[in-house]
């Protein structure tokens, strides 16, 4: 493999293609005009059911960097800063305590911990609340049912028996024959029908989407996640909402921080794929997904479907959450 690939868009969206985008593919009162779920609702019990015949071999893959302080938000951004920080863990006692007997009169001898997180600075959901399309959010919710209590209409906690079945892989960077896309490489349609068809899988109804850019490998080649936060990458073109739509994915996931090519297509708008993905059409999307494993294993024995199992933390109210998406082979 050569270690890179150059694709940068040539298209300049302007905020008219945002506007009949989000009415051509407006998922609206499609479950139900009290849906909070969206596009999850794909995903039938015969899908699960299926998904779990794909195990065959018995190897799991966690698909998610370690909450710790090495993450990607230490690096170094020309984004502006949304307030994510690096997981801090702190202990609450310690073997050290348990030494000295100062907790003796507990009359047990452990030690506990607590993490501060923000709920999307590593491998994680975005959940419907996440991105508003003007004055709206999924189902035509008004922005305003998410406040500083959180979010009253499509908190993450209503996913929780979700995001279960089956799962494939795009490995877009092997199928270009590099070990990653540069910044700004625009994965279109025809390129995710190419790789489909050149691993011999089909994308269908109710499937857990994951695109492998090799981005994330990039950064750890270069020892340093400088950029990967909110700069430029490789990502989803704009034109790909429409192949999802007509795809029924449940859910997609990609090993970037922010799915989208970057920069993006337009100056009109930050993040125009997030506008219509998350509000308008009611897609739940996972960033920061470790892929290289799974890649790795699935070239092997050139078989890109798996059973997928990444439940969010069910925290109510929150519009995102962080997880550890496995992958069972």
């Amino acid at each position: 493999m050569t270690s890179s690939a150059v694709h940068t868009s040539q298209t300049h969206l302007t905020m008219n293609d945002i506007r009949e985008a989000a009415e051509r593919l407006k998922n609206w009162n499609k479950w139900g005009a009290n849906d909070e779920i969206g596009t999850l609702n794909y995903t039938s019990a015969a899908d699960i059911i299926s998904a779990a015949s794909l195990v065959r071999k018995g190897k799991v893959f966690s698909l998610a960097i370690n909450l710790d302080n090495n993450g990607p938000q230490g690096g170094k951004t020309k984004f502006p800063p949304v307030g994510r920080f690096n997981p801090v863990h702190t202990m609450l006692r310690t073997g050290t305590d348990a030494y000295s007997g100062v907790l003796d009169k507990r009359g047990i001898r452990s030690a506990d911990d607590l993490v501060l997180l923000p709920l999307q600075a590593a491998t994680h959901w975005d959940g419907l609340g996440h991105i508003f399309y003007n004055d709206y959010m999924w189902n035509g919710y008004d922005c305003r049912e998410v406040s500083s209590f959180g979010a009253a209409k499509c908190g993450i906690e209503k996913t929780k028996e979700k995001m279960v079945g089956r799962g494939v892989l795009l490995d877009i960077a092997r199928h270009l024959g590099v070990d990653w896309l540069e910044d700004g490489f625009a994965i279109t349609n025809d390129i995710l029908s190419a790789c489909a068809a050149d691993q011999g899988v089909e994308v269908r109804k109710g499937d857990y989407l994951l695109v492998r850019t090799g981005h994330m490998e990039a950064k750890w080649a270069a020892g340093s996640w400088d950029g990967y936060p909110g700069g430029d990458a490789p990502g989803l073109a704009f034109e790909t909402l429409d192949w999802l739509q007509e795809k029924q994915v449940a859910a997609v996931a990609t090993d970037t921080w922010g799915v989208e090519v970057r920069p993006n297509e337009t100056s009109d708008a930050n993040q125009p794929w997030h506008w219509i993905c998350i509000p308008i059409m009611g897609l739940t999307m996972g960033e920061i997904f470790k892929l290289d494993e799974l890649a790795k294993d699935c070239a092997e024995d050139a078989t890109y479907e798996f059973m997928f199992v990444a439940p969010a933390l069910p925290i109510t109210g929150a519009v995102g959450s962080a997880i550890n998406p496995i992958a069972i082979r």
